[in-house]
């Protein structure tokens, strides 16, 4: 939810006030998908993990039981492919919006002809690229 997110912009007319922008875009659903999908996987797998180990003479006994998690197993898989992947598009499109360049090139002050306008720091992505890769 990237619109909730406020920077300040230096008014060069007048220096004691600066003005708000707000950044664009809400890639908050592929985000929200991957975590849940995240959270529903665990609690899957604990509970098949108690099947396993508690009514492990059940599992073994119940033809239907074992395909039925196979099947289980197979659909979270996919899901998990699916929720990766949209994840990796929101975060490519988090990185595209909160790029130095194009946050510089939304700035009026910074169009005009004396103006020379340069961003402080890149921001850092390691840890949001490696939440992809998991």
């Amino acid at each position: 939810r990237l619109y909730q997110i406020p920077f300040g912009m230096p008014n060069c007319e007048d220096e004691s006030e600066a003005r708000t922008l707000y950044l664009v875009g809400d890639f908050s659903a592929p985000a929200e998908f991957f975590v849940t999908l995240g959270v529903f996987s665990f609690l899957y797998s604990m509970a098949a993990l108690v099947l396993y180990l508690r009514f492990h003479s059940l599992y073994t006994e119940n033809t239907k039981l074992p395909f039925t998690d196979f099947c289980v197993t197979v659909c979270f898989a996919f899901f998990w492919l699916v929720a990766a992947a949209a994840w990796g598009k929101g975060l490519s499109d988090v990185k595209a919006a909160t790029r130095p360049a194009a946050l510089i090139s939304a700035m009026a002050v910074c169009q005009g002809d004396g103006a020379v306008c340069n961003a402080g720091t890149t921001p850092a992505m390691g840890l949001a690229n490696i939440s992809v890769v998991r």
